[in-house]
């Protein structure tokens, strides 16, 4: 493909001659500055805005919209293309036309064979060249890929619309309607929400997950998630789910790890400071946002407090990284670490009850030096958003 016809694809992507359309700023936690020896990585679930909150870079970094190049390589006139060689291509083109100092937002960059060895290659030459990457799948920096990019990129993951974020377009809204309608922006925007929302999540599992696995059919892959999602707060045996699909359990590890992944859904392990007794008990796994949850879910699965629930989890991981649970005779439906000791959180819909002081009066026996506990309500949600993710 030649130098002009590559150009001639990255105008459609990007901001020469026209600014971007209005959008929700985000409440992502970004560097201070793009910098030309560290590629800026964002990663997150298809669909939940990293292209919008590439668009709003140039303005929120200062840089000139003229000098900033965009592509997203999903476009399928790119299709047959997609390797280091054609990346080369665009980006000495682009330098040729705007001289040096660009700046290169490359959005779905795993499509592109090769890619890792080429930006490795850029920010090792010190090209005065300044990328910023999007990825829809946790996979594009591990293993080979983390060790050729190490020390070379800043990672930050992006998520469906917190309760914020959702009321920046919907300011009357309540805790309600946001476990109602989560957070993709698409489905805010049309009178179809649900039908959208379904189609989001046959996407992610037939091109995040089942490419990535190679699986033969997508339906025990999207049996597992749904599987998944309905057992969101309970722990789920993959021994049983194996039996439910008809597969191996080492099939059905590989099946979550991917969706996983894809960012489809999350994992909450087990909390210990054994290591041995993390592995060997089963995990708790959450959808990555509540509306999509509700349109994959059979009716008995819809249920405000469990929706409550998800919404926490991502709130958390949000703001403290990893998610785990407790259980002895009761259960800790979260503990995080903070200031370097475990805090368990509980929630319920409208107030705490006997069991939850029960599991937690067992949960300090086990763990005495744990923070005072936080119990997040219907009520409360918001408040607690608002205190972690400030980092206070």
């Amino acid at each position: 493909m030649s130098q002009e016809v590559l150009l001639d694809i990255a105008k459609d992507w990007s901001y020469w001659d026209r600014a971007p359309a209005a959008s929700t700023a985000r409440s992502v936690d970004l560097p201070t500055e793009l910098r030309s020896d560290l590629a800026l990585v964002i990663q997150g679930v298809r669909r939940c805005g990293k292209s919008t909150l590439l668009a709003q870079l140039p303005k929120r970094y200062r840089i000139d919209r003229k000098k900033c190049l965009f592509v997203n390589f999903e476009d399928p006139r790119l299709a047959g293309s997609l390797d280091a060689t054609m990346l080369r291509s665009l980006v000495d083109a682009f330098e040729s036309w705007r001289g040096k100092g660009c700046t290169y937002f490359l959005d779905e960059v795993q499509a592109v064979d090769g890619w890792q060895s080429f930006l490795r290659s850029e920010l090792d030459r010190k090209t005065g060249r300044t990328f910023v990457v999007t990825g829809s799948n946790a996979h594009l920096l591990s293993g080979e890929v983390a060790s050729k990019l190490t020390g070379r990129n800043l990672t930050v993951e992006l998520y469906p619309f917190d309760l914020g974020e959702y009321r920046g377009l919907r300011p009357a809204a309540s805790i309600q309607d946001y476990l109602h309608d989560g957070g993709f922006p698409g489905p805010l925007a049309t009178v179809d929400a649900d039908r959208l929302r379904a189609s989001y999540f046959n996407d992610i599992v037939e091109r995040d997950v089942r490419e990535r696995v190679a699986a033969r059919s997508s339906q025990p892959l999207r049996r597992l998630a749904q599987m998944l999602f309905e057992s969101a707060g309970s722990e789920l045996s993959l021994r049983r789910a194996a039996a439910a699909l008809g597969v191996a359990v080492d099939t059905v590890s590989l099946y979550v790890d991917a969706i996983e992944d894809a960012y489809l859904a999350f994992a909450c392990p087990f909390f210990s400071w054994s290591e041995r007794k993390r592995s060997v008990r089963n995990k708790k796994w959450y959808p990555v946002d509540p509306g999509l949850r509700r349109v994959v879910v059979t009716e008995t699965g819809k249920d405000l407090g469990k929706s409550l629930e998800c919404a926490v989890y991502l709130m958390l991981r949000r703001s403290f990284g990893e998610v785990s649970y407790w259980r002895g005779r009761g259960e800790v439906d979260f503990v995080v670490m903070r200031d370097g000791k475990p805090m368990p959180v509980q929630v319920a819909w409208k107030g705490p009850e006997a069991r939850h002081h029960k599991a937690l009066e067992e949960f300090y026996g086990e763990h005495p030096g744990a923070l005072e506990s936080e119990f997040v309500t219907a009520d409360t949600f918001e408040e607690f958003d608002a205190e972690w993710s400030s980092g206070s």
